[in-house]
């Protein structure tokens, strides 16, 4: 209610001042109105999205499916083109090759040339910058060398200065979108309606109190401008800024209608006439725009532009969007789902593949053999796990990759026909996901857990609140992959929108037993193959044509195969490429770097991996246990952010299962 309000110590707070400074960073920092609309309409389609810089550059879709704009300028739109729509001299002859209809006139050198040009062509005529936008130094139905000097400075401030012949009628404005028109508005100078009792000064004041006006583009209206050029047209009317208008007499303060110098504007869409949008749509094509607002002066849309002498007066890059969809009178257009629907057709949402990989061991070789599944089918796949990013096979960066900030560049890599991301818990309780949602989420095991004690996350259940993110942001047309054998993992599923795929190595497990029963997805293995059930439908893959399990010794290694597989199956591969993608995958240092990696040296076999869990390292003994050995040595480093309860329970899982251990300090990435 008050102004100013008095806080403790005298401090007094300006509200007025705060408002005021609140406003002015909206309009720096929020999405303009011809971003936002597009930006809207592509939000409804499903179309993810992504602001590149604090201004309008925006990127829709993923990957080798991304568009960008620039407010209403799309990514391909021609730097030619528009260069051409911003030279008013080139563009109007180009135009008049194609037989759109254009107002005579040429660019000046000075006021006398520019005074000369409008004898040869008649009064009035129109002054405005051969490259310049939003009607800025425009003045129009300049009758006088007076009023045409005034004109000129006010031109000639933006650049080389043009004089046409003045089209009579209304300003139209018409939105090509493509190879349609999709709006059109009428729009009127700023005025004021006197009232036999306020000067010219006070009615505009009145005006702009309007709370639909603004100084920027915040609002549906602008401020109409007080200054030298109003003043002038004013003059030329026979008004002072303190004149009285008489009460119904229309009081006009600029020629040019533009929305940015305070007119308004009436859509008159449903009345443009066939052969008017037919000129626009040629002028637009002509230029090469294919988002283009085209400025008609002509008396009525209704007819065809040459039977009333009207004509295009200049074709814009970029246009403004603000007078479709809000216009002052009449009804607004969705001119955003116009462009969004012309950067992707109908069915299109710009998505590629995404597979999320969480979990507690398992995650780094399923995301990588998951990622060679894909790549089998002949997409590019991109991939990040805690070894790094790798676009089509190639590593474009190093280090612990499994957060939201390497997803998102994987996204925006334009040679990215899929993606597969190890989701680590850091990057999730940081900064949440790189995507808003994924086609398959996989959540291989949580068992005892991991890194618990940090983040205030000390038990399994509070682990795995945090690891069903990925599964809640599973698109209503995708899967969920989730092991049956881990019961915390299996209770995951209601919270999937779309369908779960349970594993397990147990083909008789209950959990699958009754998802089979309901025609849904199953991987398991049966006898020595690798099986993948859906209702009466089923799908065999022996174990010994997968290199990775060791004919299916190494136990967690085939816990990871039915997740990949499962993963593959989700996104729509065909099984001749899941065959082929797993007898190609080879469980070595260059594939699966410190995932079970086995070398022979001098007759002994040497495997090296980086479990670094209780569960992890029971995994590792089992499949070492499962290898012919004489004797069995072991070299133990431990990473330094787990409880010392945590290292002591490895350290005692390897101690009864090797002959000779030797504990090796490292200088540990992890503390």
């Amino acid at each position: 209610r008050g102004r100013e309000f008095l806080m403790k110590d005298n401090y007094s707070f300006d509200i007025d001042k705060a408002l005021a400074d609140l406003r002015e960073l909206d309009e720096d920092v929020r999405l303009g109105p011809s971003t936002g609309s597009i930006v809207e309409a592509a939000a409804a389609r499903g179309i993810p999205w992504r602001r590149l810089t604090k201004g309008s550059l925006v990127q829709f879709g993923w990957g080798s499916k991304q568009r960008r704009i620039w407010a209403a300028e799309v990514d391909s739109t021609s730097a030619v083109a528009e260069s051409i729509a911003q030279d008013k001299d080139l563009c109007k002859r180009l135009l008049a090759s194609a037989g759109v209809p254009v107002p005579i006139g040429r660019p000046v050198t000075d006021l006398e040339d520019a005074w000369q040009v409008a004898c040869e062509i008649g009064v009035p005529v129109v002054l405005k910058p051969q490259d310049g936008n939003q009607g800025k130094g425009v003045t129009v139905n300049v009758v006088d060398k007076d009023h045409m000097a005034i004109a000129f400075k006010a031109a000639a401030e933006i650049g080389t200065v043009m004089v046409e012949k003045y089209l009579p009628g209304a300003d139209f404005r018409l939105l090509v979108v493509g190879d349609k028109l999709v709006a059109a508005a009428r729009r009127d100078p700023p005025h004021v309606i006197g009232d036999g009792v306020h000067t010219v000064r006070e009615l505009v004041d009145k005006v702009n109190s309007d709370p639909r006006r603004g100084d920027g583009h915040a609002t549906s209206l602008t401020k109409i401008r007080f200054d030298d050029i109003a003043i002038a047209r004013l003059d030329l009317q026979g008004f002072k800024p303190d004149s009285v208008p008489e009460k119904g007499c229309r009081v006009i303060l600029r020629n040019n209608a533009n929305l940015s110098t305070g007119g308004t504007a009436t859509d008159v869409t449903d009345d443009v006439h066939p052969e008017v949008a037919a000129r626009v749509i040629a002028a637009a094509q002509t230029v090469g725009l294919d988002i283009c607002g085209v400025d008609v002066m002509c008396e009525s849309v209704h007819r065809p532009l040459e039977d009333q002498n009207g004509g295009v007066v200049e074709v814009n890059a970029a246009p403004g969007l603000r007078m479709h969809l809000s216009p002052s009178f009449g009804k607004g257009r969705n001119v955003g789902e116009a462009v969004a629907s012309h950067l992707y057709k109908s069915g299109d949402n710009g998505r590629i593949p995404v597979v999320a990989v969480t979990g507690t061991n398992g995650k780094t070789t399923t995301a990588r053999l998951t990622a060679h599944l894909i790549a089998t089918s002949g997409l590019r796949v991109g991939m990040t796990n805690t070894d790094g990013v790798y676009v089509n096979g190639r590593q474009i960066d190093s280090g612990d990759c499994s957060g939201p900030k390497s997803a998102r560049n994987v996204l925006m890599h334009p040679d990215v026909d899929a993606a597969v991301f190890e989701t680590a818990r850091g990057g999730v309780l940081r900064e949440g996901l790189g995507f808003d949602r994924c086609q398959v989420a996989v959540v291989t095991n949580l068992g005892a857990g991991d890194h618990l004690g940090l983040n205030y996350i000390t038990t399994v259940e509070e682990l795995a609140v945090l690891k069903r993110v990925i599964v809640m942001n599973v698109a209503e047309t995708g899967y969920a992959v989730l092991n049956a054998a881990d019961p915390i993992v299996a209770a995951m599923a209601p919270k999937c929108s779309g369908q779960v795929i349970f594993f397990a190595r147990e083909v008789q497990h209950p959990l699958l037993t009754a998802h089979r029963a309901q025609g849904k997805r199953t991987v398991s293995v049966d006898g020595d193959a690798i099986v993948a059930v859906e209702g009466s439908w089923r799908e065999s893959i022996p174990l010994r044509d997968v290199p990775i399990t060791r004919n299916g010794t190494i136990g967690f290694q085939v816990e990871n195969v039915m997740a990949s597989v499962a993963a593959a199956w989700a996104v729509g591969l065909d099984w001749d490429t899941i065959r082929n993608g797993l007898a190609s995958f080879a469980n070595d240092a260059d594939n699966a770097p410190g995932r079970f990696n086995v070398m022979d040296y001098r007759g002994a076999t040497v495997i090296a991996d980086y479990g670094h869990n209780p569960d992890a390292m029971r995994a590792l003994v089992s499949a070492v246990e499962a290898m012919p050995a004489k004797r069995r040595s072991v070299v133990i480093s431990g990473a330094g952010d787990r409880r010392d309860e945590d290292i002591r329970e490895q350290t005692a899982i390897l101690g009864e299962a090797f002959d000779d251990i030797i504990l090796f300090q490292d200088a540990c990435q992890r503390g």
